[in-house]
């Protein structure tokens, strides 16, 4: 028995969005009486974390901290438009739309402000405490709570605002195909370190490091725990997850339910090192860009690679399983073997 070491390495680039009738989001905003901020979305938190990230933008542009924010993910059949949570585009249309929402009810907030101060709107700005303020005289200030109660009972005014992301909408050029498909594109390369059995066939990835372009990083943590969860997945589709039995060869002995389908658990994830790298995208949320399904997809190849620098078996099918190793091996002339 010989345990085999390898490395190897895969890049992607990814699209975020996709341009079929300018693949829009909308999100809606309006204050409380008491000065929070409700953004109203039908786009779905599926764990990426994008009930933060909308929250995040809506209370960098209104100037309010961010405890002040309450995102409400509607009923779709209610709540305003989206197209759905799909191809990486959540921080980016989602991104855009509240920002927009954000600076329409802004522009309100401080129109009530300044008739409470009795100053120009166009001297107001927002500390990030939750203040109204008289740039360069920050004395004289009213806080969002008094701003919000008296536009409901005194001015009886709407604090809200309306946003919604469209890129227009790009047609194949019919001679070359040529057109426009996303909004931007994210970049990404996974190093995997692996160790083969060549007795059992059993493959350990031992580490993997991630580099990651994704334009502006929003919430760096939560980038990183995307990307490293995401490599826990790519991990599950390169070696353990499958619908069919490896052995026997019968779909009377496959998984039949999510108790029995194969999946690594805590002993089977590697040591990962990740590095997020910003080069903000023009057109993205404060230069952010999609990161969702990319995050499993570099992972899958990196161990493939891997696993022909440590044995000389090139797999091209999914799950990468003892058996299939076993059978390279077996189709491996000695001198071709490392």
């Amino acid at each position: 028995m010989t345990l085999r070491h390898g490395r190897g390495y895969a890049s992607v680039n990814y699209p975020t969005g996709m341009n079929l009738g300018g693949d829009p989001s909308q999100a809606l905003i309006h204050a409380t009486t008491m000065g929070g901020f409700v953004v109203s979305l039908s786009s779905v938190d599926l764990g990426q974390g994008l009930r933060t990230i909308a929250a995040q933008c809506a209370a960098e542009v209104l100037g309010v901290p961010m405890e002040n924010i309450i995102v409400d993910t509607a009923d779709t059949d209610t709540g305003p438009h989206c197209m759905g949570t799909f191809a990486s585009r959540g921080t980016h249309r989602v991104g855009n739309a509240v920002i927009m929402a954000a600076r329409e009810a802004r522009e309100v907030m401080l129109r009530v402000a300044a008739d409470e101060l009795e100053v120009d709107a166009g001297d107001l700005e927002t500390d990030g405490t939750g203040y109204v303020l008289v740039k360069g005289s920050p004395e004289t200030r009213i806080h969002v709570q008094d701003v919000a109660l008296a536009a409901h009972f005194k001015q009886g005014r709407t604090i809200s605002g309306r946003g919604i992301f469209l890129k227009e909408r790009s047609y194949p050029v019919p001679e070359t195909g040529e057109m426009d498909p996303d909004s931007c594109q994210a970049h990404a390369c996974t190093v995997a370190e692996v160790e083969v059995d060549d007795e059992t066939g059993v493959v350990t990835v031992l580490s993997l490091h991630n580099a990651y372009e994704i334009g502006r990083a929003l919430n760096p943590a939560m980038a990183t725990q995307q990307v490293e969860g995401g490599a826990w997945m790519g991990v599950s589709h390169a070696i353990f997850e499958s619908t069919e039995p490896y052995y026997p060869a019968s779909r009377a002995h496959g998984p039949i339910d999510f108790c029995e389908y194969l999946m690594p658990g805590p002993a089977e994830i590697p040591v990962q090192t990740s590095v997020i790298l910003e080069r903000p995208a023009a057109d993205g949320p404060f230069g952010a860009k999609g990161i969702g399904e990319m995050t499993a997809n570099a992972p899958i190849p990196a161990i493939a690679n891997a696993i022909f620098d440590a044995c000389g078996v090139r797999l091209t099918t999914m799950p990468f399983t003892p058996e299939s190793i076993l059978r390279g091996l077996d189709a491996l002339d000695d001198e071709d073997r490392p």
